[in-house]
């Protein structure tokens, strides 16, 4: 009786090993058939353009409508939450970043997600550099103008970023940190409400992505100082690099990358994987990105996975340094 019922058992578990087999094939078959949803932060960021160009890389590919779900607000926290309770089936992904993904558990002590453990990567899909930005009526030039008039003004100059503990505030603290000055954080809902408010006077400064900020540095309306990498930026050739500029090891930049809630089917990450590496690869991608201050860098999902956890490990450091402490 009992290895009757252990052969019942063995077949039943065969059984059901091949049924989940066929049923991965079938899903990876036949995904998308209905429409997916990408969720970003605030229209107008860097995130946004980044999503919307996905997004419509992917849509002509799978014949199937992506959908950019802006969600401003704490720094992309607010839509990353979204997707860490969505249902682990594909249609519903993240484009994550710094702010989301790399100093949020430092930052708030009662995030209701944790970066590593709730997501699971796809690829990275762009950089940009950031660009440390005044508004026209702050009488400096270049970097080196710019610290030293911080400097002679501790505490009274401001700078803008998207919100608490993304790369425009980690880069206004690594700069504090690296110059001894004492610029003032000043959070918004977003990049795009943080280059309005260094545009119309609001705040002194802002560390911006090149994405955000070309445009209207081409324009004139705003003065770039540096790109805060080592070399110029293929994006922002006219910036010069923050070596340049006098203050080399001061780098930092805006990535974004593509994350599935964790349990999606690994057939369904290798099929989205495969098809955003595809895109970012075409010719037309690269020029398209850089038209817009970004560059493609599609990677696998473990090498972004790889790339994510060495980022949590450099900007925890910074936000231990800087004494910021968690809300």
């Amino acid at each position: 009786m009992l290895r009757s019922a252990l052969n019942v058992l063995a077949a039943f578990t065969i059984g059901c090993t091949a049924s989940t087999a066929a049923l991965s094939a079938d899903t990876v078959d036949t995904y998308p058939n209905r429409p997916v949803r990408l969720v970003t932060g605030s229209p107008g960021s860097t995130s946004d353009i980044v999503a919307r160009f996905i997004a419509q890389k992917l849509s002509e590919r799978w014949g199937r409508t992506v959908v950019v779900d802006n969600r401003p607000g704490a720094g992309g926290i607010i839509g990353t939450e979204i997707v860490a309770k969505s249902a682990p089936d594909g249609y519903t992904l993240s484009v994550g970043q710094i702010g989301t993904h790399a100093s949020p558990q430092f930052l708030f002590k009662n995030l209701a997600y944790d970066p590593v453990r709730d997501f699971t990567p796809i690829s990275l899909l762009t950089n940009s550099g950031i660009a440390l930005t005044v508004n026209s009526s702050v009488p400096v030039s270049t970097m080196k103008e710019f610290v030293a008039y911080a400097k002679a003004r501790p505490g009274t100059l401001n700078y803008a970023s998207a919100g608490g503990g993304t790369s425009s505030q980690l880069s206004g603290e690594l700069f504090n940190q690296m110059t001894g000055a004492k610029l003032v954080h000043i959070p918004y809902k977003g990049a795009g409400f943080a280059l309005t408010a260094v545009l119309t006077g609001e705040t002194h400064a802002a560390f911006l992505s090149t994405t955000t900020a070309s445009g209207q540095v081409k324009a004139g309306k705003l003065r770039a100082l540096a790109v805060m990498s080592p070399k110029r930026f293929p994006a922002a050739p006219d910036i010069p690099s923050i070596t340049e500029a006098g203050f080399p090891g001061m780098e930092s930049s805006v990535w974004f990358g593509l994350l599935a809630p964790a349990g999606t089917p690994k057939p369904i990450i290798d099929r989205i994987n495969r098809d955003v590496v595809a895109s970012l690869n075409l010719p037309e991608a690269r020029d398209a990105l850089l038209a817009q201050g970004a560059e493609p860098v599609p990677t696998t999902p473990q090498e972004f996975d790889t790339f994510l956890k060495a980022e949590i490990r450099k900007w925890g450091k910074v936000i231990k340094d800087a004494g910021i402490k968690g809300t």
